[in-house]
């Protein structure tokens, strides 16, 4: 039956590495051996028991590799299920893509299954994935709004408070306190060596 199905529904990958090192003859046969899903549109908050779990419905599996934030370590919204066998990783992408999944719809597609170490990191500017770099909605479950947002978000506050600044007269003067507390000049407070005591003012040596 599932041979069959294959015939009929046969899988055709949407995913493309824009980074893999070879031409697409050699990517298109890594695909079409490989037993590896990328799993796309995921929560920052949802765990790798989760994924196993969720997946494991589907085949045998192998591996689960995180996607994380390249600088902060942390989950950014992706992963690679790897099969232990091509006909459940097939079986994966006909029955779990676009399913919710912590309340989310979620991308699985077909993978062409190597240098995870290295892919596992967001490629976005800000460490997470690029589409988080773009994205102009707010997202609770993927960290707020997009990150070109947040920086243009963080520039009009400091406008704002700037324009508050010079409606307010610009940088407050010394405390009122300041000059009954400031130190008198060494003159002022007749020290020896001040040139009241140089003149033989009070104070001065005979």
């Amino acid at each position: 039956m599932s041979k069959l199905l294959r015939l009929l529904k046969p899988i055709v990958p949407d995913y493309v590495d824009s980074r893999f090192d070879g031409t697409p003859e050699e990517f298109s046969k890594c695909l079409q051996n490989s037993t590896a899903l990328y799993v796309g549109n995921l929560s920052f908050y949802t765990t790798e028991e989760q994924v196993y779990e969720l997946f494991s419905r589907a085949g045998s599996v192998k591996q689960v590799v995180m996607g994380l934030d390249k600088f902060r370590m942390t989950p950014c919204g992706f992963c690679f299920v790897v099969y232990h066998c091509r006909e459940d990783a097939e079986n994966c992408v006909r029955y779990l893509n676009g399913v919710k999944f912590d309340n989310r719809a979620i991308r699985v597609d077909l993978d062409w299954g190597g240098e995870f170490e290295t892919r596992k990191f967001g490629r976005g500017r800000s460490g997470g994935q690029v589409r988080d770099e773009h994205r102009d909605h707010y997202d609770a479950e993927r960290g707020g709004w997009g990150k070109i947002v947040q920086k243009n978000l963080v520039e009009i506050a400091k406008q704002q408070m700037g324009d508050k600044e010079e409606e307010g007269g610009g940088m407050a003067g010394p405390p009122p306190h300041w000059e009954a507390n400031k130190k008198p000049k060494r003159e002022e407070r007749g020290e020896w060596g001040s040139p009241r005591n140089r003149r033989g003012g009070e104070g001065a040596r005979s």
